[in-house]
């Protein structure tokens, strides 16, 4: 059956089981960053600070172990496995995918992911060069940038996170439509980690604890040297 075969099938003709479809740091991460997020607007609206800039650097550390662990982790965590050139996202837009034979991102979810990991980057990048003296909120790089530049990325930063929030509302509104439209349920695997899919699809492999906490060693390490205001290494 082709490809495009496949996603016309009927989901009733579609024979389905319960497989492993998100190991335990993929979900950890996310929901991590979800609530991360809601802290950090919420202690920079109360001018929190201090714990705004803990949670920053608590954020950093995920966002370096998602890279990492895209390169190192599961089946459906690598980039390597969702992420698709051109020929495929056309293929989806034109309903050439069928979510009961495909586990992990779709070829336009992959997409959304790499944009939300580059703009949260972006934002907590400019918050570790960020600086007011006013309030204290400083970054732990602010002393390497020029006053006038830190001005800048501070201003850029306080309205910046509005481009986030635009985007994950997006992203929501997005798979609660795919989700609809598809009859398949995408926030269930995210959240229990298994999902239905065809009898073909194999299950992800179960998560290598010893890279896992290897990488989450790594990306904490990076993360405490940034916050100590990346001193030379020698």
């Amino acid at each position: 059956m082709t490809t495009e075969a496949a996603a016309a099938a009927p989901a009733a003709q579609t024979s389905t089981r319960s497989i492993r479809i998100w190991d335990w740091p993929v979900r950890l991460v996310h929901w991590s960053i979800v609530a991360l997020i809601a802290g950090m607007y919420l202690t920079a609206e109360n001018s929190e600070w201090g714990w705004h800039m803990r949670l920053g650097h608590v954020l950093l550390a995920l966002l370096i172990f998602r890279v990492i662990w895209g390169f190192v982790g599961t089946e459906t965590a690598r980039f390597g496995s969702f992420v698709k050139g051109p020929g495929a996202v056309l293929g989806y837009l034109r309903g050439a995918y069928d979510y009961r034979r495909n586990k992990g991102h779709s070829p336009l979810a992959a997409l959304s992911v790499l944009a939300l990991l580059g703009l949260m980057f972006a934002q907590v990048g400019m918050g570790l060069f960020a600086g007011d003296p006013y309030d204290g909120a400083t970054g732990p790089l602010n002393p390497l940038v020029g006053v006038m530049t830190a001005d800048t990325i501070t201003e850029t930063h306080e309205w910046f996170y509005w481009v986030i929030f635009a985007f994950i509302a997006l992203h929501i509104t997005a798979v609660g439509v795919i989700g609809a439209m598809q009859a398949t349920n995408l926030i269930g695997p995210m959240i229990g980690g298994t999902g239905e899919k065809a009898v073909e699809v194999e299950a992800n492999q179960p998560t290598p604890w010893g890279r896992a906490l290897g990488a989450l060693a790594v990306s904490a390490g990076i993360a405490f040297w940034v916050y100590l205001g990346a001193p030379p290494l020698t």
